[in-house]
């Protein structure tokens, strides 16, 4: 019997470089493109600088809204037609116009400070993340904009009007500025956090948190959900506007659901 006979054969696995570099595990969307090396104080100093120009801008925007404030708190009083407003304590109106041009403010700048949260974070941000920023930005803008105008136009006018038919032969409408003023601009604001409600499940769909079937799966606790952030985000206590904002929550959901189904998730 020869040598050769009394070896067994062994399989070498093939170890070329240039093929075990390129597995299709290696997804190139997963790689941070234009990897910046920084330190930490290099972080913590941008992020001062982030806030800091974020700070600035709604300092500026609020001043701005502040020299312009009439205008817009004739706009925020024409859903309460026929009620009179008093001014109950010396200088009430005044601060009514503060919290009116801080609110407005904060939401003029708000694409500026969303921004500068997208710049500080970009550069830990894969390919495929970095793809999910412009329809986020267009499509959190947009909702929070329906929201706002949603508000206006429905719930504010809805709540104000079982307000004011509930008492209406009983008492006379007098109501304080500052009071309606904290109702209507909680309301404008909550709602248009609510409206983000897809944005969240697009986020949680792509990066394959939570599946578009585990979405529908929950549809009761959903249900549920929905009828009590309508009741804890709207200032009033009437059914109706409760039921008006759970309704869209629900239909901003399920909404929601369909975009991630689009998407392949």
């Amino acid at each position: 019997m020869t040598p050769s006979q009394d070896v067994d054969t062994v399989n070498v696995p093939n170890l070329d470089p240039e093929e075990y570099g390129n597995s299709d595990t290696d997804d190139p969307l997963d790689e941070l493109p234009g990897e910046v090396e920084m330190s930490l104080f290099d972080h913590l100093e941008e992020l001062r600088q982030r806030i800091l120009y974020s700070l600035i801008a709604v300092a500026v925007g609020i001043i701005g809204c502040f020299f312009a404030v009439k205008p817009i708190v004739q706009l925020l009083e024409v859903p309460a037609q026929g009620v009179k407003f008093l001014q109950l304590a010396p200088g009430e109106y005044f601060f009514v116009s503060l919290k009116v041009a801080a609110y407005t403010g904060f939401v003029l700048t708000s694409p500026f400070i969303l921004y500068q949260i997208i710049q500080f974070v970009l550069p830990g941000l894969t390919r495929r993340e970095r793809r999910l920023l412009g329809p986020v930005v267009l499509g959190s803008s947009v909702l929070f904009g329906a929201g706002l105008v949603f508000a206006y136009l429905l719930l504010i006018p809805a709540a104000l009007k079982f307000f004011i038919s509930y008492g209406a032969d009983v008492v006379e409408q007098l109501w304080s500025i500052d009071k309606y003023f904290e109702f209507v601009l909680l309301l404008l604001f909550s709602t248009g956090l609510a409206f983000q409600i897809p944005i969240i499940q697009l986020l949680l769909g792509n990066l394959n948190i939570v599946s578009s079937e585990r979405m529908v799966s929950g549809w009761r606790y959903v249900i549920m959900g929905s009828v009590v952030l309508g009741a804890v985000l709207t200032p009033s206590t009437d059914p109706l506007t409760q039921s008006l904002l759970a309704g869209a929550v629900l239909a901003l959901y399920f909404g929601g659901v369909g975009l991630v189904k689009l998407t392949g998730k």
